[in-house]
């Protein structure tokens, strides 16, 4: 069978319009895995669960599904943590996939030889863990760009592409893992209007679910209950849901509520995760995502963190500002209009000022305008790169009022290139949940899928 990885792709003038399935179909794929999703029967139900032996002897498990209550839960985030203590307890084989993915980014295949395009989070994961025993063809079987659903519709994609794209991944990867973990695309119906939610894909591949919500008592139980019921329809196991980002001074009431509603369902408490705020706040590499603009100058900094609270809009004289800039924090986010260029120049002299003095200058500025409308003179620009690229600059093409909201609105995403973030989610989620627990309600325990 050809390539489906070629096929998929629709190109116009050289330019990728539609990007569907990253892998390549196998010709011996068995005619039980060729199912629509919209109809999955008793005899498709937990096929890779099936313990069959890997090249390294042991024996494969249940996949493990992730999938949140809602969107910018936290997911990813859960998954890094899942990953890291799955990697101690399987230190040689622990496999990853995102069966549906919608935000893609460029990768090489060593398998395919070729540039495909993966979903951002496996990229994050595989660098991460190093997971170097699986290739990218197998851990984004499925991804939905824009006009995807379209075509689908229109029937131009069809349920059983789907399909053998996703069950070829997890098969691939079943044979080099000893567990899996599958990462799902935001809520259990995400996917629906193309016969490929989260629901409908663990049950496809025979996983158990692990549902991840935000702090709190009555809604986060509601949004729960909604996707625990989409899991039921679908004939998938919830084995248990992880809380996160729980306000400090409501850690214990919730950790102790929330175990006793889930117990009545049966369904376990794996993780109560503590909020961390470190953890939501924007790097100026996110705010170059977010503006569509890169730094024009201190891109050395790209990585350095700051706090939204502490985002400061420029109002005031010059005078003021220099003031401000000696009693806030070092490390605070400015944002004035493209017309202050006093504020511009001020915000320049006073790194010149700090650096001879040998103190630290960490604040950052944005300077907003709108495109075409309100931008940054040649002559200022020549006074910015005259400082050598050191001092942290960006531009929004927007109002300050509409740049200041897009901050405050805005979740920044994990990514391979933030290694502190990572490092630091990672770390503090880690600890809060119970592996032994979750391999028990999944079937993965240590000694079965070690033993013969």
């Amino acid at each position: 069978m050809a390539s489906f990885h070629s096929l998929a792709q629709r190109c116009h003038g050289g330019k990728m319009t539609r990007f569907v399935v990253s892998q390549r179909l196998s010709s011996s794929t068995p005619s039980r895995f060729s199912t629509n999703l919209n109809d999955i029967s008793e005899s498709t139900v937990r096929v890779p669960a099936s313990r069959n032996r890997n090249e390294k002897g042991t024996k494969s498990s249940r996949p493990i599904f992730v999938a949140a209550t809602r969107q910018h839960i936290g997911k990813t985030t859960t998954c890094l943590a899942l990953m890291s203590g799955l990697k101690k307890r399987f230190p040689h084989s622990i496999g990853y996939i995102k069966p549906v993915g919608q935000q893609h980014v460029p990768v090489h295949s060593d398998l395919m030889g070729t540039e495909i395009r993966v979903d951002k989070d496996v990229t994050l994961i595989r660098e991460h863990f190093e997971l170097q025993h699986i290739d990218y063809q197998h851990m984004s079987p499925v991804l939905i760009p824009a006009g995807y659903t379209k075509d689908y519709i229109d029937g131009k994609i069809s349920s059983d592409e789907q399909v053998n794209a996703i069950m070829d991944s997890v098969r691939a990867i079943s044979e080099v893992s000893e567990v899996i973990l599958c990462e799902g695309t935001g809520h259990c119906a995400v996917g629906s209007i193309v016969g490929a939610s989260n629901g409908k894909v663990a049950s496809l591949i025979g996983a158990d679910m692990v549902l991840v919500a935000n702090g709190g008592l009555g809604s986060c139980y509601d949004e729960l209950e909604l996707n625990r019921v989409l899991c039921e329809q679908n004939g998938v196991n919830v084995a248990g849901v992880i809380i996160n980002k729980v306000r400090t001074d409501k850690y214990e009431q919730t950790k102790s509520y929330m175990s006793r509603a889930l117990g009545k369902l049966g369904i376990p408490l794996l993780g109560c995760v503590p909020d961390r705020p470190y953890l939501g706040h924007p790097a100026l590499q996110d705010l170059e995502r977010l503006f569509n603009t890169p730094m024009i100058s201190g891109c050395e900094h790209r990585l350095r963190h700051y706090t939204v609270k502490e985002i400061s809009l420029v109002t005031t004289s010059l005078t003021r500002f220099l003031a401000n800039l000696r009693e806030k924090p070092s490390r605070t986010l400015y944002l004035c209009h493209a017309t202050r260029e006093d504020i511009v120049l001020g915000h320049l002299l006073e790194y010149q000022r700090r650096k001879r003095a040998g103190d630290s200058f960490e604040a950052a500025l944005v300077i907003c305008g709108e495109q075409g409308k309100f931008e940054v003179s040649k002559e200022l620009m020549d006074m910015i790169d005259g400082h050598g690229n050191d001092v942290p600059i960006l531009v929004s093409p927007h109002t300050t009022h509409q740049t200041m909201e897009m901050i405050h609105n805005f979740t920044p995403k994990l990514n391979v290139h933030d290694k502190s973030r990572v490092h630091a989610a990672t770390e503090h989620y880690e600890k809060y949940i119970d592996y032994d627990l979750l391999l028990s309600r999944t079937g993965n325990s240590l000694s079965s899928c070690r033993s013969e």
